[in-house]
């Protein structure tokens, strides 16, 4: 099959459904693309044509499993989003304030993680991928993810205790967070 001879409005819209499922919605279209381009550049080379729907999935994994790398390591916080207004003082919402005060500094702590643990962690608890989503997206096992993710939590609580003072509650929940001076590695 020629590049020419393949219809690509039917292909992207067979494949937009499976990278929607895998990206966020704002990424769609920039991943779709890329899948088109690499789909177009390694026609020529497929060997049998009536691979060819399992060939483009597999162009398209191996797309969103690059595009969720680049992310790992390029994790960009959003300046505009804005925390949501603390409306009386319950419980619930001084853990929800608590929590809000460290959540707009994690990617700045993240960033700093060595790259595999960068990678574990932003893909698990940045985006909310599962273990096995994210060793799938990576290109590791479930188990190394698993490790990466533990080790990437252990070297994160390191770099948030030596720049702040995090007072826990006897469920472990944040209720306090006091910065430390910037002398401590900050």
């Amino acid at each position: 099959m020629t590049p020419a001879a393949v219809p690509w409005s039917d292909v992207a819209a067979q494949l937009r459904p499976f990278v929607a499922r895998r990206v966020d919605a704002s990424e769609v279209d920039d991943v779709l693309q890329d899948v088109l381009i690499r789909t177009q550049r390694g026609l020529a080379g497929l060997r049998d044509e009536e691979r060819l729907s399992a060939w483009l999935l597999q162009v398209a994994r191996s797309a969103i499993a690059d595009h969720g790398r680049a992310r790992a390591r390029h994790p960009i916080a959003d300046p505009d989003a804005t925390p949501e207004p603390i409306a009386g003082p319950t419980d619930a919402d001084a853990d929800r304030a608590a929590f809000q005060a460290l959540a707009g500094c994690v990617a700045g702590f993240v960033a700093r993680l060595p790259s595999p643990y960068r990678e574990a962690i932003t893909l698990v608890e940045l985006e909310g991928l599962t273990i096995r989503a994210a060793a799938d997206l990576a290109g590791v096992s479930v188990s190394g993810m698993k490790s990466r993710v533990q080790r990437g939590r252990e070297k994160l609580r390191a770099l948030f205790e030596r720049c702040c003072e995090i007072a826990l509650d006897a469920r472990g929940k944040v209720t306090d967070v006091t910065p430390r001076a910037c002398g401590a590695g900050c």
